[in-house]
């Protein structure tokens, strides 16, 4: 009798993603075994090809929940039967009482999975764009850390398709475009570091299969406190909307991230081959270039173009992006757009002038 549904599941997700992993680091490998073999030859000398390095490093990032404590179980059991070392990370955000306690449990959990290396790394979590966003970048800082420290290949994240449905609601909310309703990307990161197998499984498998597994989960309070945006999402408004509109409203908006993220990358791609017919000899932007191409395409070669002067990514919103497209759309002489990170950009002989104060 083979494992119950939810296990196989998650182990099937899991599996994939090894094997993608797997298949890039034997590619690497190979590439760069080759150019030190041209590399000898150029030189006169001739050697072997070097032997292929240490099996990748694969961590998974845990927090004691259901999700992620799903996926370390996985991860556990699929990397026995692959050429992948297996390890994890748990990240205390020190923001409730017990949280050191709690993430040493966490550690010994995964230790006893026979995940190595298992470590917990402590955080300090700031205020720049709230309680939510501050806590993620400090995850997320501590995780590429741990990442580059080991020498992983990938992170294990252990977001589910609910988490997706919640995100491209979020962006909704903010009316960010197309981009935010992409929701979360399978793989994302430096050269795809972070990967989240569980996109196409709801919350419930993952919690299922911890509960026919023994495994002790650990609820997080703040994921039921009303304090937080997502969390009134998860608990009042999703369930609002699947009354209203039935079951079926997070498989949907899940499509949606997809169909949403491939329409993105390609309208960025378009975007970085636009962005070079459209500067003058000095490389600044030619507002009669830009005023011809698609919005879709000239909002992007504009929000590049301020990110690439200096301001952040995570503080720029469409409303500072439709004020610059205005200074082509709409020029009536308007004053300098101050911008996050003191960017300010300015029409100035027909040109965008986008400097760093």
């Amino acid at each position: 009798m083979g494992p119950h549904p939810a296990v196989a599941a998650i182990r099937l997700a899991v599996r994939r993603v090894l094997h993608d992993v797997v298949t890039e680091h034997n590619r690497h490998t190979e590439q760069a075994g080759h150019a030190e073999f041209a590399e000898a030859g150029a030189g006169g000398r001739r050697s072997a090809l070097p032997e292929r390095p240490d099996t990748p490093l694969v961590l998974v990032a845990c927090s004691g929940g259901a999700d992620s404590m799903a996926l370390a179980s996985a991860l556990a059991f699929e990397s026995r039967k692959l050429p992948v070392r297996a390890g994890g990370i748990t990240v205390d955000h020190n923001l409730q009482p017990g949280s050191g306690p709690r993430a040493d449990e966490v550690v010994a959990r995964l230790a006893e999975m026979s995940l190595d290396p298992v470590e917990a790394v402590t955080v300090h979590v700031g205020r720049d764009g709230g309680p939510e966003a501050a806590a993620r970048d400090a995850r997320y800082a501590a995780l590429d850390a741990a990442a580059e420290r080991h020498g992983a290949a990938a992170v294990l994240l252990g977001h589910t398709r609910d988490d997706q449905a919640e995100t491209v609601l979020l962006g909704l909310a903010r009316g960010s475009g197309i981009r935010s309703l992409s929701g979360m990307a399978a793989a994302s990161g430096p050269a795809g570091r972070y990967r989240r197998p569980f996109l196409q499984l709801d919350r419930q498998t993952a919690r299922k299969a911890c509960l026919v597994q023994s495994i002790p989960v650990w609820d997080d309070p703040h994921n039921i406190d009303p304090a937080y945006t997502r969390s009134r999402l998860r608990h009042e408004g999703l369930p609002a909307l699947e009354k209203a509109l039935g079951k079926g409203v997070v498989e949907a908006l899940a499509r949606t991230a997809q169909l949403s993220r491939d329409d993105a990358d390609a309208l960025d791609t378009w975007a970085a081959e636009a962005a070079r017919s459209v500067r003058d000899d000095a490389g600044r932007l030619e507002c009669g270039k830009l005023s011809v191409l698609p919005p879709a395409v000239r909002r992007r070669v504009l929000r590049r173009a301020v990110i690439d002067a200096g301001s952040p990514a995570g503080s720029l919103f469409a409303r500072h992006i439709e004020e610059i497209d205005r200074l082509i759309t709409g020029w009536r002489g308007q004053g300098a757009i101050n911008l996050p990170g003191r960017v300010e950009v300015r029409r100035q002989g027909g040109r965008l002038v986008i400097r760093q104060s």
